[in-house]
């Protein structure tokens, strides 16, 4: 529940700060009431609230923002709503590698549904209050969703190397039911990853500050801001971030097998091909593990509001680029949009 008067929050929260660091300078004298009153904090978890400080922080850069989010996010549902409907009204695109591309999309719309709504929300009403259960709920969606969208992307690679390098195996491999259970466990090891650091947070006490450094609840600010002992849930975070980085392995072996193929054909056509037909996946694939390798895989204590910026790269900016990744060099998939827009044009009244 937003807190009535999200105009004197902060205020509020500046004295509850001040309060708290007269508190801890005394925590000498009082270190055995601490886990005490650490417990008493998890019993008030249902009413605490935080306040996301957005991208920067700064005001008329968070504007700027505002302006770019209000851009990405129409472009993101759209594009890949159409992405879905394009596939699953043509049927020469009902194969495996466009199967896995319509759940992509499918995820891809529940991700930057996660988070973007709010941050605009925040940005009209003025408030950027949210509170602990709405924390907790976008933490684990985009857990969740986030490693869903990276073990989908190693689904795609793994068909595309079975159609490469083993194309008259390719039917008895990667058959419908091959296909429905890799979807499945993906969208089962992205919800196994998110419920332990949901848990672990629901669990952590938050004393003094409530800014959290980021424009939506992300694992590494709310463990800056607790006053817990946080060394198992980092431990815990890194193996999430390992777990998240599977896929990419898979990816890497994948498209080993797929150019070691390639490169013993005698084909320059041949290898042109494999690229452009690799050559995007791979694109999407790098800009996702690649940023967030880079804001995981690294010490806790080096993190600050700046790295806010790059959690917009995988957050927003790639969810609305697939779409166009996917289609602009896919010559049945633009036929495919090429159709449904036609057939959309030609159903409607005179």
């Amino acid at each position: 529940m937003l807190h009535r008067d999200c105009w004197s929050l902060e205020p509020k929260l500046m004295d509850k700060e001040d309060h708290y660091s007269n508190f801890t300078n005394i925590s000498g004298f009082l270190s055995p009431f601490l886990n005490k009153g650490a417990m008493r904090e998890d019993n008030q978890s249902s009413t605490l609230e935080f306040i996301l400080l957005g991208v920067t922080g700064q005001q008329d850069q968070e504007d700027i923002f505002f302006v770019l989010f209000l851009f990405i996010y129409p472009i993101t549902l759209i594009g890949n709503l159409l992405i879905i409907l394009a596939i699953h009204s043509d049927i020469r695109l009902h194969n495996p590698m466009y199967f896995f591309l319509a759940n992509l999309s499918f995820v891809d719309i529940f991700f930057s549904s996660v988070t973007i709504p709010k941050m605009l929300a925040n940005h009209v009403l003025g408030c950027k209050a949210i509170s602990f259960g709405g924390c907790l709920t976008q933490l684990y969606f985009m857990i969740a969703l986030g490693n869903t969208d990276s073990y989908m992307l190693a689904a795609m690679a793994y068909d595309r190397a079975v159609a490469i390098s083993r194309p008259l195996h390719y039917t008895t491999i990667i058959r419908p039911r091959t296909c429905v259970l890799l979807v499945v466990g993906s969208w089962v090891v992205g919800n196994a990853n998110a419920l332990p650091h949901t848990l672990l947070t629901a669990g952590l006490s938050f004393c003094g500050n409530k800014e959290v450094a980021n424009f939506y609840c992300d694992t590494i600010p709310l463990l800056k801001l607790s006053c817990s002992d946080i060394h198992f849930n980092v431990k815990v975070m890194y193996l999430g971030a390992g777990i998240f980085s599977v896929p990419l392995l898979c990816i890497i072996i994948s498209y080993i097998h797929v150019f070691s193929t390639v490169l013993r054909v005698p084909s320059t056509k041949g290898v042109l091909k494999a690229f452009s037909t690799c050559g995007s996946h791979l694109t999407v694939v790098s800009f996702l593990c690649g940023t967030v390798m880079g804001m995981y895989f690294r010490p806790l204590s080096s993190y600050s509001l700046k790295d806010a910026v790059i959690t917009v790269m995988y957050m927003a900016v790639t969810p609305m680029l697939n779409p166009f990744i996917y289609s602009l060099r896919n010559r049945d998939m633009k036929a495919a949009l090429g159709k449904l827009f036609s057939k959309r044009l030609s159903s409607e009244p005179m």
